[in-house]
């Protein structure tokens, strides 16, 4: 999505011997990662690898038993309820459902952040959730509907502006083409690649899509049994020379990854 970074640049966020357990079983066992400023970082895995465990570790939503997040160079594990409010101000995110207010119109949803979060005055707020839906491709009266008036494409669409309405350092996409078809999901990525652009954001996506993760990533890691097993460029990954990253690449069920699943 990028250049290559500057290694002498400090990383956007950086987690070290990150780890999080729900009583015995442990999700995240002692993870490294690095996403460089500006840079795109896509996570791959299967399902209950612990790829939503990890984002949800980085939004304080959950509070890790060992290991370091740090934003920007600041620690903020263990953060006060104030100073994790201001770390959150730098993000924005898509959600796999996209999870918009039923009871809201459209630009309500677009502009949540701005009106409850930064206090912005509603009329402005609306001329840039306008601006957000424009930027995504859709016309100033589809603020007026609701989202059950939504198709699927149109409230991921929807769900993308009100990510970048805050204008974000950092934005976090869950599962981003989830329920679309191939042709949605490929102009979902091309929106994620223009408006992270645009903004010159950082970003980290959760996805088992492999055509979403060759269109939006500058970067792959691979997350199983807990661990990163596998970190490298986008363009290096047909050649990774893992078996289970190629194993899940290619979507063979015969591999070194066995799902649980009974035969006949």
């Amino acid at each position: 999505m990028s250049g290559s970074p500057d290694n002498n640049e400090r990383p956007k966020i950086e987690l070290a011997a990150l780890r999080k357990q729900f009583g015995s079983k442990v999700v995240l066992d002692s993870v490294d990662l690095k996403v460089p400023q500006r840079q795109s970082l896509v996570v791959i895995g299967g399902s209950g690898t612990g790829k939503s465990v990890l984002l949800k570790c980085i939004l304080g939503l959950l509070h890790p038993e060992g290991g370091s997040i740090r934003i920007d160079g600041r620690e903020t594990v263990g953060l006060g309820h104030r100073d994790r409010e201001e770390e959150m101000r730098k993000f924005g995110m898509l959600f796999q459902n996209a999870a918009l207010f039923d009871s809201l119109k459209v630009w309500e949803n677009v502009a949540f952040g701005l009106i409850q979060g930064l206090r912005v005055p509603r009329a402005r707020a609306r001329e840039t959730a306008i601006e957000k839906l424009a930027d995504v491709g859709l016309r100033p009266d589809v603020g007026e509907l609701f989202p059950a008036e939504l198709s699927g494409g149109m409230r991921k669409r929807v769900g993308l502006a009100r990510a970048i309405a805050t204008e974000p350092e950092i934005i976090f996409f869950d599962e981003p083409t989830t329920g679309l078809d191939p042709i949605m999901g490929d102009v979902i990525n091309g929106l994620i690649v223009d408006c992270s652009r645009r903004l010159g954001a950082t970003t980290l996506s959760i996805t088992h899509d492999m055509a979403s993760v060759r269109s939006i990533a500058d970067r792959v890691a691979m997350l199983h049994q807990g661990k990163i097993i596998w970190e490298g460029p986008v363009s290096k990954i047909d050649e990774s020379g893992n078996p289970y990253v190629d194993q899940f690449i290619n979507g063979r069920a015969d591999g070194p990854i066995q799902m649980d699943v009974r035969k006949p």
